[in-house]
């Protein structure tokens, strides 16, 4: 079995290649290069020093993980020829995917290889741009990075940003982070005699992108939290500042209970944000609701018990696990197979606990939903009428029973069927696929709507409540409704 050796050509001209390296190019009876587009092989050549490139493998494909493919398979079968030299740009093992497909090559004993010196660009880039990495930086790959990968109040490096098209997708993807204004820096072959800084706004990014092997872009650290309010971070920080010693008094005084009901107000808003059909409104609320899920989170880590990091994979591990049609070898054709693994999965978590069926279900701060909660766990587990019908017989006899309470003076006996009469209602409910607690929801707002018609209607006749009868006040009633239609 013959070997690659991969050398890397350095971040610069070749007053910055190591000698050795040097000597082994001259001297390769097979050299090989990713593209001839470098310093190093404008100089070379002109000292006589031939080579095979792989520049038309770029021009061919259109996908980049297409060209590295292609590029490491020629690579293996001219190896089994005779031994070669591979050379890329910079260091071999820093941001150089061909290279990584060899190591895996070689682990699955497909070639023997050997990797030697280069420089890579990062040294020169932080002693272009001054910076120290110790403060945080990451490196990331033009071709494929995105968004949620890139951490604001690091310093940013980007490579492998070959066309406009590229520096198109990575603007646009910083965009969506960072303000369109943003001062970005254009670091083009760092170190060397040609090295060249251009700072330019993030959007004019695609428009003044040198295209070069030798090309990075660097991207400042936001440290104020005020610009950097697209990131998770960021909130996290924020809460966790309102409830530190120097804090909000009212933040550091909440719990888990005390919350409790600004989380149901939250979510009830969203839902009237999403009926409104209100995209920015729907986004104010999200942002309520994923503040009670942060303070929450906060009030855990505080008092020692958990943290944001258990909120994230409890639910992370859980729908992996409830979705193996997505994440492993089970197949789900429609909805109907989806909601079946589903429940077959959560029927085997449940097999290790003793605990009620029904004691998940309870909403104490709603009875309408803790009804429904208990009579859909009953039903999964065949406690529940065959058809709608036998549903609606059992409606009209507990009618007929609280009628018939209701001619007495118990008012005890009077509420207990009330209520097995809301009950069947929202048994009802449950086999039409409705939900009870939004069909009160939205029956309270449409009352507060129309009776809010009846008050203005009322002001408006400059008379007071108790001068209008109850027909009257019936027909503003009937006027509200009409103007919805």
């Amino acid at each position: 079995m013959n070997e690659i050796t991969i050398i890397g050509l350095g971040a610069g001209d070749i007053d910055q290649l190591p000698l050795g390296i040097y000597k082994k190019l001259k001297n390769t009876a097979h050299l090989y290069v990713r593209t001839e587009q470098h310093p190093v092989l404008q100089e070379l050549q002109k000292e006589g020093v031939s080579w095979t490139s792989f520049d038309e493998i770029y021009e061919k494909n259109d996908q980049f993980e297409n060209v590295y493919k292609e590029i490491v398979e020629s690579l293996l079968q001219q190896a089994e020829n005779f031994p070669l030299v591979y050379a890329v740009p910079g260091h071999p093992l820093v941001a150089e995917q061909t290279v990584q497909l060899l190591i895996e090559a070689e682990e699955q004993g497909k070639i023997k290889i050997k990797i030697e010196g280069g420089q890579s660009f990062l040294d020169p880039i932080f002693g272009a741009l001054r910076i120290d990495p110790i403060e945080g930086f990451q490196l990331l790959d033009g071709t494929s990075f995105k968004r949620d990968e890139v951490q604001m109040n690091a310093h940013v490096l980007i490579g492998q940003v070959y066309d406009a098209f590229s520096a198109s997708e990575v603007k646009l993807t910083l965009m969506e982070k960072y303000p369109d204004d943003y001062e970005v820096t254009i670091v083009t072959a760092a170190g060397s005699s040609e090295e060249i800084l251009k700072k330019v706004p993030l959007f004019e990014l695609d428009r003044e992108m040198e295209l070069n092997n030798l090309t990075t872009l660097y991207v400042p650290p936001i440290h104020e939290k005020e610009n950097r309010i697209k990131e998770w971070q960021t909130l996290r920080e924020v809460v966790a500042q309102l409830r530190g010693p120097d804090g909000c008094p009212w933040d550091k005084e909440q719990t888990h209970t005390t919350l409790k009901k600004y989380a149901v107000e939250e979510v009830y808003e969203l839902l009237q944000a999403i009926d409104e059909e209100d995209d920015d409104h729907i986004v104010e609320e999200l942002g309520d609701v994923l503040l009670q899920v942060f303070l929450h989170a906060q009030i855990g880590e505080d008092n020692g018990y958990f943290s944001l990091e258990d909120v994230l994979a409890s639910v992370t591990e859980k729908m992996i696990r409830r979705h193996p049609h997505v994440f492993g070898d089970a197949v789900a054709n429609n909805t109907d197979d989806v909601l079946r693994n589903w429940q077959t999965i959560k029927a085997q978590e449940g097999k290790e606990s003793t605990k009620s069926l029904l004691e998940d279900g309870l909403r104490t701060d709603s009875s309408l939903l803790t009804s429904f909660n208990y009579q859909k766990k009953a039903a999964k587990v065949g406690f529940d009428w065959p058809e709608v019908s036998e549903a609606w017989e059992k409606f009209e006899e507990e009618l007929q029973e609280w009628k018939v309470e209701l001619q007495s003076n118990d008012k005890e006996a009077q509420t207990d069927e009330l209520g097995d009469l809301l009950f069947t209602v929202v048994n009802l409910a449950r086999f039409y696929g409705l939900s009870p607690e939004l069909a009160m929801m939205q029956a309270n707002q449409k009352f507060k709507r129309r009776f809010e018609y009846i008050e203005k209607c009322v002001n408006q006749g400059r008379r007071s409540f108790e001068e209008y009868n109850l027909e009257e006040l019936d027909q503003f009633w009937n006027d509200a409704k009409k103007l919805e239609r």
